[in-house]
């Protein structure tokens, strides 16, 4: 079975992939299950000099990649540039953790008792295709830190950044099997990794509604799981706030990767005394973004990735939707979808309020205060990201402890640093990502007491 990838840009036909079988599937976690033993037991510093030099045949790689990302996911140049440069970074951050791996030693009476952090075994990193690179990192590089063995199943829509990554990993010297990558339908090699009693850990990027469904596939063998999934993420502006920044800054929180983003701030709050001013500021900021051929370094927003996935976003934007600020787009061949702001006194009726969209379409809303703006970010199943603005440092804090995100940035638009942790609350995921602690998701503690007498 093959799948067709196109460019979002020329709707060309970019390359013919081979999805995976079961059989197939089956093949490559028996390879993981017999490289794991060997990986897990590699001295710590050699495990660390590895990654690092999978990290510096990534970096040797920055320009390949990003224009494969170009062509295979329609991301501008620019972006993909930075997500490659963020696989590298991701791989440089944990590669400096399999020494770092420490247990503890906790005083008891009779004798010593140290605690370990054993390796699970075979981890599945299921990736979305809205930032390959980036998320095959975040699952990867600390699982093998962690001396796991890692297969990687990209998305159908877009395989070719992963697929080359895993020949970089042999390059480097990685062993054979230790990280492979599976190209496949979610259906068939996803559902069956999900399944399969040699994968000890699933870590799933994607869908709200998928991430349930692996969930529950996971129960019956209590599979280690960690998830990462939808978002409908506030923008909260105060009255009090730099407007010009916070207008400004806007239109890149929700449209940056064509608003393919789960942390996309799609819903603007505004209070009351500034809302006028606000819109008056952003159409200017909306109008100035430019979306155009990824392969232009000017272009800052792409096409979205599919037919399907641009036809699924105009609906939020019907003939008679309350459009305030449109912004351009180019003609002819390519997924294009122009950066849309909502704006309506009934604004809970539109499905763009409440659902999340996965494109560039935002709706601002007034709020009257404090109480009123922490009550409409909360007003949502999600609690992924999102941003707040003003000028009053308590106003900050409290709103920051408030709205039930995990991720919340205060005069600004930062939601992910590789560094820090990053998941979401309620059903934007489950654990978390990146920073010094993402080495527990990949370990088991194990407790041993030493008897002295």
């Amino acid at each position: 079975m093959f799948f067709a990838v196109v460019d979002p840009a020329t709707e060309v036909v970019v390359e013919r992939v081979a999805l995976a079988s079961v059989e197939e599937t089956d093949w490559v976690v028996e390879r993981a299950k017999r490289a794991f033993p060997a990986w897990r037991d590699l001295a710590a510093g050699e495990r660390g000099r590895l990654l690092r030099a999978f990290a510096e045949r990534v970096d040797a790689c920055l320009d390949e990649l990003a224009a494969l990302e170009v062509r295979n996911a329609g991301h501008p140049v620019g972006q993909a540039r930075w997500e490659a440069g963020n696989l590298r970074d991701v791989l440089h951050y944990y590669a400096a953790a399999p020494e770092r791996l420490l247990g503890q030693q906790i005083p008891v009476p009779g004798g010593l008792n140290v605690t370990f952090a054993e390796p699970l075994g075979v981890v599945g990193v299921i990736v979305p295709w809205n930032f390959p690179m980036p998320i095959m990192g975040w699952g990867t590089a600390p699982a093998l830190a962690a001396g796991n063995t890692v297969i990687v199943k990209p998305a159908e829509l877009t395989p070719l950044t992963a697929r080359r990554v895993g020949e970089l990993a042999l390059e480097a010297g990685i062993p054979e099997g230790v990280v492979q990558v599976l190209p496949g339908a979610g259906t068939v090699a996803g559902r069956r990794l999900v399944e399969h009693p040699d994968v000890r850990k699933i870590v799933f990027t994607g869908s709200t509604r998928v991430g349930k469904e692996i969930m529950a596939a996971c129960a019956p063998s209590v599979k280690r799981l960690t998830l990462e999934l939808g978002g409908k993420s506030a923008n909260i502006v105060f009255a009090d706030a730099d407007l010009e920044k916070a207008a400004a800054t806007a239109p890149y929180a929700v449209f940056e990767n064509a608003g393919q983003d789960c942390c996309a701030r799609s819903r603007i709050l505004v209070q009351r005394p500034a809302y006028d001013r606000f819109l008056e500021l952003l159409e200017p900021a909306v109008q100035g973004v430019v979306v155009g051929d990824p392969r232009d370094p000017k272009t800052e927003v792409g096409p979205l990735i599919s037919a399907a996935h641009r036809d699924r976003v105009a609906a939020y934007v019907p003939e008679d939707a309350p459009v305030v600020i449109r912004g351009s787009m180019p003609e002819g061949p390519g997924f294009w979808f122009a950066p849309t702001v909502l704006a309506s006194s009934d604004y809970a009726a539109l499905p763009a309020w409440h659902d999340e969209v996965f494109g560039p379409v935002v709706t601002v809303v007034p709020f009257e205060d404090e109480a009123d703006a922490v009550r409409m970010a909360n007003d949502t199943p999600y609690g992924l990201s999102g941003s707040i603005w003003t000028r009053d440092v308590g106003c900050a804090l409290r709103t920051s402890r408030a709205v039930q995100a995990g991720n919340l940035s205060v005069n600004s638009h930062s939601s992910v640093r590789y560094w820090t942790p990053f998941g979401g609350f309620k059903q934007s995921g489950l654990g978390r990502e990146l920073g010094p602690d993402a080495l527990d998701a990949f370990t088991e503690t194990k407790n041993v007491f030493i008897a002295s007498e």
